[in-house]
């Protein structure tokens, strides 16, 4: 026996419609159309953007993103040194949660802008805005993007800056990112150099503001190691604490602080060091007895946490390296599978570094570098370096049977 299906239709007894809106709900989709003209469209001027999306510019309003407020100031500073106009920086968390950040560098410029404004309101009020675009003003540069130090700005409860330039002091106030006060001379430059930046991280922006002082401490523990002979001190004025970085070895000092609890298989990092026409490539690199692969790598001083080219370009080359020498050496036979990329990072230590002109971040937080040109001169620095290294230390024991057995 078969049933019938109810059958479609457009009413009912009770007069109720199906397969159309009911009247309520058609009248407020018509109000929603009509309200949507020329004047729903907002524009945001200045730094409002920042304040209303900050994730856009700093990643998250959690202690990630509190904290990548202060790699934004010192990442100034840093370019300062990698330009070689800075020896010192200082970073101070002072009792009230605010961080100041001082270098020894040019300082900020000053003066009228063909803007109208002054040079230093300019930089810190305005997106895009700096020596980073190709004026002239810095040959390698981590904080590219020309909204670091103005982000900083919208997004602290009050911001100020002083700027040691022609021989005065100038400094300029702001409250979430409005100038307060003018572009003012506070006194003369005397021996003083470089710029000081001190903010309050905005409670009304983010989840937390307090600064981790472990956190900080390992990131311009990193900076040192990345630019040697750069002197960085460390202040908590909350604790009464402190920590100074100085690393005359630079990356292989680096891989050595990273291995100081392991066994390594050979006393002296590997270290590669090339300039190239598309970057200057460093990397040091040293195996222990363990399984764990532990790489960082870095560009323009950034931590590219996501790795990128330089992180292929450099995988690239030591497995290839390390299958050439292990032929050479008859470690692999004929017969023999080579080595997989799993197999030649077992135990691996590595720090990969480039500094080059026009880095190509994805987003502003800098996680990943997308320069396809880098990854062949990288590639091509550490096979040759690589290569040459195992050829002057045949013993080296960094192929043991857990890789080629």
């Amino acid at each position: 026996m078969t049933q019938d299906l109810p059958r479609a239709t457009n009413g009912s007894a009770n007069g109720s419609t199906t397969g159309a809106n009911p009247p309520a709900a058609a009248s407020r989709s018509r109000k929603a159309a009509s309200d949507y003209n020329a004047e729903s469209i907002q524009v945001l001027e200045g730094l409002d953007p920042v304040r209303r999306r900050p994730g856009m510019y700093i990643g998250s309003t959690d202690a990630r993103g509190l904290h990548h407020l202060v790699w934004e100031v010192v990442d100034n500073s840093i370019d300062e040194a990698m330009a070689g106009y800075a020896t010192h920086v200082e970073v101070r968390v002072q009792e009230d949660g605010a961080v100041r950040v001082t270098d020894d560098g040019r300082g900020v410029p000053v003066g009228r802008h063909p803007s109208g404004k002054d040079a230093l309101e300019i930089v810190h009020t305005v997106l895009h805005a700096g020596s980073k675009f190709g004026g002239g003003g810095y040959k390698v540069s981590g904080g590219l993007h020309g909204v670091g130090v103005s982000v900083v700005n919208a997004l602290s409860e009050w911001l100020r800056v002083e700027t040691s330039r022609d021989g005065s002091v100038w400094s300029q106030e702001y409250c979430r990112g409005v100038p307060t006060t003018p572009v003012r001379k506070v006194g003369p430059q005397g021996d003083r150099k470089g710029t000081m930046t001190i903010f309050k991280a905005d409670p009304e922006v983010f989840e937390t503001v307090e600064f981790s002082f472990e956190t900080i401490a390992q990131r311009l523990r990193e900076s040192a190691y990345l630019n040697k002979g750069l002197w960085i001190r460390l202040l908590d004025d909350r604790a009464d604490r402190e920590r100074s970085f100085y690393f005359e070895g630079g990356l292989v000092s680096f891989v050595r602080h990273l291995n100081k609890n392991k066994e390594t298989l050979h006393a002296r990092p590997i270290y590669v060091e090339k300039k190239e026409p598309a970057a200057s490539i460093e990397v040091a690199l040293q195996y222990n007895d363990t399984y764990a692969e532990n790489v960082f790598s870095f560009a323009n001083n950034i931590n590219t946490v996501d790795g990128g080219t330089h992180l292929t370009g450099f995988r690239a080359a030591l497995t290839r390296s390390l299958n050439d020498y292990a032929r050479r050496a008859g470690i692999l036979k004929d017969a023999d599978a080579n080595l997989s990329g799993d197999d030649v990072r077992e135990g691996l230590t590595a720090v990969v570094s480039v500094k080059l002109v026009d880095p190509q971040f994805e987003g502003q937080t800098k996680a990943k570098l997308g320069n396809a040109e880098v990854k062949g001169p990288v590639e091509a620095a550490v096979t040759e370096g690589i290569g040459q290294y195992l050829d002057e230390n045949p013993a080296l024991p960094i192929l043991g049977p857990s890789k080629v057995s």
